[in-house]
């Protein structure tokens, strides 16, 4: 599964970085959102009396990292990791407190260009898995509802904070809860039908009734991926109930929902964070370098893989093992394995002299593919046996040519990985 993760980024040409697992806990209470700092991170205290914490998530140490290199680096910056993370919560569907997560994140170029290809890159991914026609991308921009919170309804930065943070947690809780935390936000009764009103609403609808900068950004990020050949209106779609709670978002906001209805729920999601360098680098906040990404955790992709049938087969890692059936043969088994690795063919050998059969018997365990077999009649004329163990087809080869006729068989190895 991270296999094809990694391949589908880099296919867009994104490096991969990693990091410490063990930060200092000021880097998160600065950079991560209040739930994250207060509730759910494992932190302690090290024998120098400093107080650090265990990764809850990626960005803010991508962007300590990028802010230490941020001359030195090609822009726009396109970067991934797929790091182990942990947060202390209430263990559920789709939520454990160690997970792995992909992280997608460009920083730099025009920020219509990044986010419409972090979008068609999302979209990319659950096409990799064959789930493009099952999912959804719910998008939303920061400016608008800030604009809709403060200009329409009149709330104050305190009040729109707790209602952002009651919208994004909506659809976990019952309705009389939810109205309840919008009493406690200070939204007055006849103000909450104005609140559902607004999402019900349409970006045209938005255009002439309360222009502003998220909206027209929106029209054209649509217009973007349009022609990038995304499917508006269906694939991806405007939902002004789209808020991601975490604190640097500042602009695009958007969320990935699997459209089944035995999981109809937010997989991941992601947004723009224009201020995020600068709290790490003077310097780099001078440059204003924007960001944009997401993040995917593995437990909610694994449930979208189930619910749809989808979970591709593991296919055994071992392509060819090379028995030894004599030490006087150990020679000729190593220059055959050697052979086949500097080809990138991943290779195994028995480890110890053993018969025909039990030789055999350990090749279909390893589940490799193909077996190499000899023994004295083989040996004097120079020749091995191949048998493939996925059709059972035996041949008698020159052992000279062993690497091409398995490349025959199996096809050539992927270069990169030798």
């Amino acid at each position: 599964m991270f296999g094809k993760l990694s391949h589908t980024v880099r296919t867009f040409g994104y490096q991969e970085y990693g990091g410490p697992m063990l930060e200092s806990f000021d880097l998160y209470a600065a950079k991560t959102g209040e739930e994250i700092v207060n509730q759910q991170l494992y932190w302690m205290m090290d024998r120098g009396d400093r107080k650090i914490a265990v990764r809850p998530e990626m960005t803010p140490t991508m962007a300590r990292i990028v802010a230490g290199k941020i001359h030195e680096l090609a822009r726009p910056i396109r970067l991934f990791s797929i790091p182990n993370l942990w947060r202390y919560e209430r263990p559920q569907r789709g939520r454990l407190r160690e997970h792995w997560q992909l992280n997608v994140d460009v920083l730099g170029g025009d920020p219509l260009d990044a986010e419409a290809e972090v979008l068609t890159l999302a979209v990319e991914i659950m096409a990799a898995f064959g789930g493009a026609d099952k999912m959804q991308v719910k998008v939303n921009h920061r400016q608008l509802m800030d604009h809709f919170f403060s200009k329409k309804m009149g709330l104050t930065p305190e009040q729109t904070h707790k209602v952002v943070k009651a919208i994004d947690a909506k659809d976990k809780v019952d309705p009389a809860k939810f109205q309840g935390w919008l009493a406690e936000a200070g939204v007055k009764p006849e103000q909450i039908g104005e609140l559902e009103n607004f999402f019900k609403s349409d970006l045209i609808t938005l255009l002439n009734t309360m222009p502003c900068d998220g909206v027209l950004h929106l029209l054209e990020l649509f217009k973007t991926l349009t022609e990038a050949g995304m499917k508006i209106g269906t694939q991806i779609v405007f939902d002004p109930t789209v808020m991601r709670g975490l604190d640097y978002y500042t602009g695009t906001v958007f969320e990935i929902y699997d459209t089944s209805p035995e999981n109809r729920r937010a997989m991941f999601g992601g947004g723009r964070y224009d201020n995020l360098m600068a709290l790490f680098d003077k310097t780099a906040g001078k440059e204003a370098l924007s960001g944009v990404g997401f993040g995917m955790g593995d437990v909610s992709l694994q449930h979208f893989l189930e619910v749809h049938s989808l979970v591709p087969k593991l296919d055994s890692e071992t392509d060819v093992m090379v028995t030894l059936p004599k030490a006087e043969f150990r020679v000729i088994a190593s220059n055959i394995a050697r052979g086949l690795r500097a080809e990138g063919y991943h290779v195994v050998t028995p480890l110890a002299v053993g018969n025909f059969g039990n030789q055999l018997k350990l090749a279909n365990k390893h589940e490799a593919k193909v077996a190499v077999l000899f023994g004295d009649d083989e040996f004097a004329k120079g020749e091995v046996l191949l048998k493939n163990l996925l059709t059972g087809a035996q041949t008698s080869v020159k052992k000279d040519s062993v690497v091409a006729e398995i490349a025959k068989i199996l096809g050539p190895r992927n270069q990169t990985e030798k």
